[in-house]
């Protein structure tokens, strides 16, 4: 298959991912555990297919960066699938697009590097366009929450995307083997100590829709991504990921019949046109 038509497929895919979380009734904390759980069995599966175990070595130094990162990763499906409860698809992941911009301010504060007038700006407008969606009329309606679990989303996963850009030597799809193991080792006791295990009480529907999430969209999608975006031009990866919010808009509206003001049309888009200008070369945007 053509590289850009894997990735256009697996940056259309994450666009659904709210549809399908819809419709699965567990907590969202136990919804990331099984959803890593199922992928790391799909990913680990693919490794020993192609016989490339090796990849899976990996020095201490990385390891604890991964484990920390993959915490970090189950955290932020757990805020992310929060906000999808709270408000609609299309505004939690207009919020969640956030994150490019909180990388480069984080990357200001923590490691000194200069902004540029470009970057400056392209924070003001994305501030602008979170302003915009977080819009009175959110603050009556209760979409604020949502909002705010969105955008905590997005601070938690602009961590993950610091910490990887430490993390060197190591083959991405064994990268992400290890951060969904370190997810899962986080994520067992932590669901077992606050909302407890609901998943033999999930109907037919729950388990298919789980089952999708896991193995389609996180094992099988990120494999279709990641190779994407080791063969694809920068260019071309930060113009393909805007598919993802924009499915995910459409079929907030079309098949969830969720409203959406046109304020907050205008918003999320001043936010990925800010993300656009400000991560042309570099676009990289996982859910």
């Amino acid at each position: 298959m053509n590289h850009k038509i894997k990735f256009i497929i697996a940056v259309m895919s994450f666009g659904t991912i709210g549809v399908f979380v819809r419709n699965i009734a567990l907590n969202p904390a136990e919804i990331a555990l099984f959803r890593a759980l199922i992928a790391l069995i799909i990913l680990s599966g693919y490794v020993f297919i192609t016989k490339n175990i090796k990849n899976l070595i990996v020095d201490k130094k990385n390891l604890l960066k991964l484990f920390i990162s993959g915490a970090a990763i189950g955290f932020n499906w757990i805020l992310l699938f929060e906000a999808f409860n709270h408000t609609s698809v299309a505004l939690a992941t207009l919020s969640y697009y956030f994150a490019p911009i909180i990388v480069v301010v984080l990357s200001a504060l923590l490691f000194k590097e200069k902004l540029s007038f470009k970057q400056v700006l392209c924070f003001l407008a994305a501030t602008v366009g979170i302003v915009m969606i977080v819009y009175t009329g959110s603050l009556e309606d209760g979409n604020i929450i949502g909002i705010l679990f969105g955008l905590s989303a997005a601070l938690l996963y602009a961590s993950v995307i610091l910490i990887n850009k430490r993390i060197s030597g190591v083959d991405l799809v064994a990268r992400t083997i290890f951060q969904f193991l370190a997810a899962v080792v986080i994520l067992v006791p932590y669901v077992a100590f606050t909302s407890g295990f609901g998943i033999l009480g999930l109907n037919f529907i729950g388990v298919a829709n789980l089952s999708i999430l896991g193995a389609y969209h996180t094992g099988i999608v990120y494999c279709l991504y990641f190779f994407g975006v080791s063969r694809l031009r920068g260019q071309q990866v930060a113009v393909l990921s805007y598919l993802d919010p924009v499915v995910a808009v459409i079929l907030s509206i079309t098949i969830l019949g969720e409203s959406i003001l046109p304020i907050h049309l205008v918003g999320g888009g001043i936010i990925l046109l800010a993300t656009f200008f400000n991560e042309f070369k570099r676009k990289q945007v996982i859910r």
